[in-house]
């Protein structure tokens, strides 16, 4: 069976259309492979940078900022808002955590910071684990859920409790993911000072 389109006319689009995909962000693990290829210390660094804050800037964008104003929303205006808004991060999200992980971890073996017996490896043990939360939040459990609402809202007579509770779900994760990203950025700013 297939999926009603977002728009309003059946058949436009399919449930994620490819052009609303950001394609631009698979600059950043393109970036990372030619790093490691040509041994490039500041191309991988500068992958791990520049996906890790995408990634934490969206993430707090819409914990502290789309989170609060989410519950003032009406079910319409939220159903217009996720019908854009998860078709938009479909690609980004997922990119932007494997990417920022991935050379993350090049980043802190280059450092000589991914051994045991290094000064700030308690340091990298917290980053890997605040990484995994997120990771596992995101990939498992939120974009599930935005894919569940997505198809939903989408359907002639949306079923309004299942919205509501899947919108609320979405709504405390986001926060959560919002708290990690600001525990990731304490720990990454020790690790930028470390020995």
């Amino acid at each position: 069976m297939q999926e009603a389109p977002i728009t309003d006319h059946p058949g436009l689009e399919p449930l994620i259309p490819w052009k609303r995909l950001t394609w631009w962000v698979l600059v950043l693990p393109a970036l990372m492979v030619v790093a490691l290829s040509v041994h490039s210390y500041y191309l991988l660094l500068l992958s791990h940078v520049m996906s890790g804050c995408l990634w934490t800037g969206a993430d707090i964008f819409m914990g502290f900022i789309l989170g609060p104003v989410w519950k003032h929303l009406n079910p319409g205006q939220r159903q217009a808002v996720q019908s854009r808004l998860v078709p938009n991060t479909f690609l980004y999200m997922p990119i932007l955590a494997i990417t920022t992980g991935t050379a993350g971890w090049y980043v802190a073996q280059h450092d000589g910071f991914a051994v045991s017996h290094s000064a700030v490896f308690p340091w990298i043990v917290a980053a890997g684990i605040v990484v995994i939360i997120l990771t596992v939040v995101g990939l498992g459990v939120l974009l599930p859920t935005n894919l569940k609402v997505l198809g939903e809202i989408r359907k002639p007579e949306p079923n309004p409790e299942l919205l509501k509770r899947w919108t609320f779900r979405t709504r405390r994760l986001a926060i959560v993911q919002g708290v990690f990203q600001v525990i990731i950025m304490v720990v990454m700013a020790y690790l930028a000072i470390a020995p």
